[in-house]
């Protein structure tokens, strides 16, 4: 078989990180996905894969797409990163096998039980608060407020400063996008938010009992070093906040928007875990994600040369109408699995169990609590190079 040059490659004259595309994504996807199973985008000068199937196949190759040349445009091979690079998301095999293990023990299942009747008792009691309110922000008095109320106390961290945590986490993913000036901005500010961040990883500042003292604990055991414990600490800083509050902000924006799917979710709270990773594939809070080329690899019938910068739309791929019937379609009742708004492989989201228990006993207290939810004023976007959320979403909520 004659695989066809490179050349073939259909050019999009799409620019991904700019605010017009930020604002209403969705056309610019189909015609990624329409131009072919690979693009070569000219603006930042990458190729691009929107399909789900090629989206997917890049997410589950790590041997021929890498992590350790950084996840986003920048490449680690070629230039320095502007911080110590994480050692799970930037990370390959066999170093990234270690350290993943680790964390997924401090945050898995068994420990998702254990902390599961606080978080629900802390969305009950936010979801209280909001009733009594009437009207809200979605994003300052629930998206963000319910997680920074649970996630912090779990993870060890002390009162102070926690006003850093949800700018670090933006920092980060806007970071992993092209020199404009979103990425600049958030370096130029970071400082601040950066040094509180590496101060609350060291181990003597986290309470005993928390995820950020069992990642230390592992030291003892001998599975990961000292100079590894902190990094590991900040991994969950930005993996178990930003995807949770993003999400669980995405999940408010649906229920306001798509009102039957609402009284669907009020007749059977059952279905609050679905409800939200459905709007986690509906909405994607994380959009994109870079890999690297490590051989030259044929994708969808062009050859792409070692070295090359692969960008993922993971928010095409999850409503790529090859794979999803109906895929703009808000349902709850949909069979989700196989979305990769939380990626996919083995460096699927490492905060994913906390977000999905976050967004499920949010949405169940909410689905008990309270009859309608409305949009009541202007929705305000929050811009950043990798992440899809809003910055202001004016809500009204009336009592069951």
């Amino acid at each position: 078989m004659v695989t066809a040059p490179s050349t073939a490659i259909p050019g999009v004259d799409i620019d991904p990180f700019s605010i017009a595309f930020f604002d209403d994504p969705f056309p610019h996807h189909e015609r990624l996905r329409e131009a072919g199973p690979v693009v070569r985008l000219d603006t930042w000068n990458l190729h691009g894969v929107a399909r789900y199937a090629e989206v997917h196949a890049v997410l589950n190759d790590p041997q021929t797409f890498c992590s350790s040349r950084g996840v986003g445009l920048s490449d680690f091979a070629k230039e320095k990163p502007w911080r110590p690079p994480s050692l799970i998301l930037e990370a390959d095999p066999p170093a990234h096998t270690r350290t993943r293990a680790v964390l997924s023990r401090v945050l898995s299942p068994a420990v998702m039980k254990q902390v599961r009747d606080g978080f629900a008792a802390a969305a009950e009691a936010k979801v209280d608060e909001i009733v009594a309110m009437g009207s809200f922000d979605g994003v300052a008095d629930l998206a963000e407020a319910y997680p920074l109320s649970v996630f912090p106390d779990a993870l060890g961290l002390k009162k102070e400063g926690r006003e850093h945590l949800i700018p670090y986490a933006g920092l980060v993913f806007n970071a992993f996008g092209p020199p404009n000036e979103l990425r600049q901005q958030a370096i130029d500010r970071s400082a601040p938010h950066q040094a509180y961040v590496q101060e609350q990883c060291q181990r003597e500042n986290l309470a005993p009992g928390g995820f950020g003292a069992c990642i230390h604990a592992r030291v003892d055991a001998g599975e990961i070093t000292a100079t590894e414990a902190p990094l590991l600490v900040r991994s969950l800083l930005s993996a178990g906040l930003d995807t949770t509050v993003y999400g669980i902000g995405a999940a408010l924006y649906c229920m306001a928007r798509f009102p039957g799917e609402w009284q669907r979710l009020r007749a059977d709270p059952s279905l609050a875990r679905n409800a939200f990773e459905e709007a986690v594939r509906f909405e994607s809070p994380v959009q994109t994600f870079f890999r690297t080329t490590t051989r030259e690899v044929e994708i969808g019938g062009h050859t792409i040369g070692e070295g090359e910068k692969i960008l993922m739309f993971l928010g095409a791929a999850n409503r790529d109408p090859r794979r999803w019937h109906e895929p703009d379609r808000y349902d709850i009742t949909r069979q989700t699995s196989g979305h990769v708004g939380f990626g996919s492989g083995i460096h699927m989201c490492v905060g994913q169990l906390v977000a999905r228990l976050e967004g499920e006993v949010m949405l169940a207290a909410l689905a008990r609590r309270v009859a309608s939810i409305e949009i009541s004023g202007p929705v305000k976007r929050r811009y950043n190079n990798t992440l899809r959320g809003l910055d202001s979403l004016p809500l009204t909520v009336t009592a069951a």
